[in-house]
Order: C-alpha cells, then structure tokens, then sequence
C-alpha cells in the first residue's frame, strides 16, 4: 500500500487535441476533433500505473472544418447532440506494457451506447512549463466501430462499397496538468 498521496491532473484543453479519422468514399480518411472537452487523471506515481481516468467531450463540438458537415454529425444520424450532449470515457484500467508504452481500457459512452475499448497510450515524460506548472503528456491512439455506438447512417456508392467506414481511428494528443 502505497503512503504517497495520490496527484490530481487536469487535461489542459489549450495543449491537448481530441482527434479521429474516418475513411471517406474508401478511398481518403477525413479529420475532425472535438473543441469542447475535459477530464481528470488520479495517479498514485509518476508512472501513471493504475490512474483512474475519466474524460467528456461536448457531442456538439465536433469540428470537421465544414460547418454544413459538423451539422450533420450533431444530428440524430450521428451523435444527436440535442438529446446525447456528452461523449463520456471513464477508465477502467492503465497498465505499463513496456518502456513509455501504455494500454488504457474503459467504458465509452456515446449516445446512449456503453462499451468497453481498449487505446494504446504513449507517455512522452513529465516536465515543468514556463510558469512552473507540472505537465505531463500522452499519446493516445486507438480504434472503435462507430456502429457498435448506434452511428449506423451511410450511403450505398454507386461503384459499389459505402460512402464511410465504420471503423473510426482515434488520435488524442493530451497534456495534463498536475493540481495543487
């Protein structure tokens, strides 16, 4: 049993980046990011070994780059912002597999769907920033079936194949910041 008292982290939204692909047309995979989001990490070490990790993101933040695409992402044939305003992640377990990689399981929540996935994390070290505050940052990348979460809208191509894949890569740059 550890005597050390556990830190508190917060992501620092201004130096992380909430980000996935999706293959368009089976051919190109476009991009997008959530603007909007936050989470916590509470951590017995500097390893991070056991964190208890907990994160949500704003369905209605989604940004692809093109306001009529973003529109349609927060309606009910995707996310349906209005009535599932949350992306909800909460870990269920962060274990070292070797060196500075990670393997972080936990419940995903998107519309109403709950899931368990697995991400693999890279932790890229601790440091201080200009303002003396402690910083730690992680690589996270990962993939999920988007309809496994109830995100079934496609369309049929006329030289056959579907308009997006289910598959979804993930892609989160995070920094956290410790707390006082």
């Amino acid at each position: 049993m550890s005597t050390q008292a556990a830190s508190k982290w917060a992501i620092d939204a201004n130096h992380s980046e909430i980000g996935f692909k999706v293959k368009h047309l089976m051919i190109t995979n476009v991009a997008g990011k959530f603007d909007k989001f936050e989470g916590s990490v509470e951590a017995d070490g500097d390893d991070f070994v056991n964190a208890r990790i907990s994160f949500t993101a704003e369905a209605a933040s989604v940004n692809t780059g093109q306001p009529q695409r973003d529109g349609h992402l927060q309606s009910p044939d995707f996310f349906d912002a209005a009535k599932f305003p949350q992306i909800k992640f909460a870990g269920t377990k962060f274990e070292k597999v070797s060196g500075d990689k990670y393997s972080l399981t936990g419940d995903l929540t998107i519309r109403d769907v709950t899931k368990s996935v697995t991400l693999d994390v890279e932790f890229s070290g601790i440091a201080k920033d200009p303002y003396n505050n402690t910083k730690a940052g992680f690589e996270i990348t990962g993939k999920i079936n988007r309809t496994d979460f109830g995100l079934n809208f496609n369309a049929p191509l006329e030289t056959g194949g579907v308009l997006l894949s289910e598959e979804i890569k993930l892609q989160i740059e995070a920094q956290l910041i410790k707390q006082a």
